[in-house]
């Protein structure tokens, strides 16, 4: 099992930066692919990023270059740091988990474990 809580949510401007943290709990964090979503009212839940297991890093094309994913298997802890938000970067963000690395991690339903979210808004 594995509990996750995102944290560092918050209001923005356009152009501003964020940066959200996800602390796990359990004993083999290191042999979980960490993904982060997102979902803006009335829209489906889109991918964000992920961290595999074995260490490569992927990102949607819509954040390329504009948000990276940290993770420290020590503490646990999957960070995402926002920067050059835009309005449409407006969303509930969640924390993803699961284990190994199978295909198809760009689709929250591969994720068995989910964080409670955390919400960033960004005013133009």
């Amino acid at each position: 099992q594995v509990q996750l809580a995102e944290s560092g949510g918050g209001l923005v401007q356009a152009g501003g930066s964020l940066r959200l943290s996800c602390a796990a709990s359990g004993r083999t964090f290191s042999t979980y692919t960490m993904g982060w979503f997102r979902q803006a009212p009335g829209k489906e839940r889109e991918f964000v990023g992920a961290s595999r297991h074995i260490g490569t890093t992927y990102y949607a094309d819509s954040v390329k270059g504009r948000f990276t994913i940290s993770r420290d298997n020590a503490k646990k802890t999957v960070d995402l740091q926002l920067n050059s938000l835009k309005p449409e970067d407006t969303a509930t963000y969640y924390c993803a988990a699961v284990y190994l690395s199978p295909p198809n991690f760009s689709r929250a339903g591969t994720f068995n474990y989910w964080g409670q979210g955390t919400q960033v808004t960004v005013s133009s």
